[in-house]
């Protein structure tokens, strides 16, 4: 009998990590003070009803320059439906005329308010589809949707359905982190690089061990922490080399330069782990 060899099991294995899953459509739906969001969705295989996510694009907008959703939020948004979520991306800045805002200093739709109530109107939009269990419906974020999903999972829950879980990838953790008391009221996933001079590490691991000194006291969930050594901002990226962006609004060093790029074991890490901790 021939038995595959431990090579070849490996590529096997990395064909299934890069390979595109799921088409997406487009749909609009009621978002905060009369805005109709933009937003992408794809499907899960079956009726249903299926577990949702919601995820949140960071500064660079949801759509690449032929109006698409880019590479890692098609990758994800496939990635995820495949694994039976039915996902949801709502366009925050698009649904409102504007552009990418990653060198944008005075934003108009901040991750804090705008954006947690374009999440929390994307919960309830998906509560009243028949094919979505309403009881399982999480939030995920990168980068100043990250910083979202740490908002929002901060303050009062919304009237009805609540969130299940939250996944924030490489948030901005200072200013979330300042109060001294930061607590996630549900279970959430915190993954970022160790080399990630744009939202740094140092700042969400203080806000990780405020989250898990409050869920000791009683007063909020589990946060679980982690870091990739070496990974930059984008580490999860399907395909984007490491480079240096300059001219941004916010970095860690408040030089307006930071590195991006893929870094291929944390994102093979991060596939893997992900769609488990959602579907807890």
């Amino acid at each position: 009998m021939h038995h595959p060899s431990v090579a070849a099991i490996a590529a096997l294995a990395l064909t299934l990590l890069a390979a595109p899953l799921a088409a997406q459509e487009r749909v609009t739906l009621p978002g905060p003070d009369g805005v109709t969001l933009q937003a992408a969705l794809w499907r899960p295989a079956g009726a249903g009803p299926h577990p949702a996510v919601i995820a949140l694009h960071g500064c660079g907008g949801l759509d690449n320059r032929s109006g698409r959703p880019s590479a890692r939020h098609a990758d994800w948004g496939a990635r995820l439906a495949a694994e039976g979520f039915l996902v949801l991306m709502p366009d925050s800045f698009a649904s409102r005329g504007l552009p990418p805002q990653c060198t944008v200093k005075e934003r108009a739709v901040r991750p804090s308010r705008e954006r947690v109530r374009d999440a929390e109107a994307a919960l309830a939009w998906l509560a009243a589809r028949g094919d979505v269990k309403r009881q399982a419906i999480s939030l995920l974020g990168w980068s100043n949707g990250g910083g979202t999903v740490l908002y929002a999972l901060r303050k009062a829950a919304p009237a009805g359905v609540d969130f299940a879980r939250a996944v924030a990838f490489y948030p901005g953790c200072r200013v979330p982190a300042r109060r001294g008391d930061y607590a996630t009221r549900k279970p959430m996933l915190l993954l970022i690089g160790e080399a990630d001079d744009w939202t740094p590490a140092e700042p969400c691991r203080v806000l990780a061990r405020q989250a898990e000194a409050a869920r000791a006291s009683g007063k909020g969930a589990a946060l679980t922490f982690v870091t990739y050594e070496g990974a930059f901002h984008d580490f999860d990226h399907p395909s984007l080399t490491p480079r240096t962006r300059s001219g941004l609004a916010f970095t860690g060093s408040g030089t307006g330069t930071a590195r991006t790029g893929t870094d291929r074991k944390a994102r093979e890490d991060a596939i893997r782990r992900v769609p488990g901790f959602l579907a807890r």
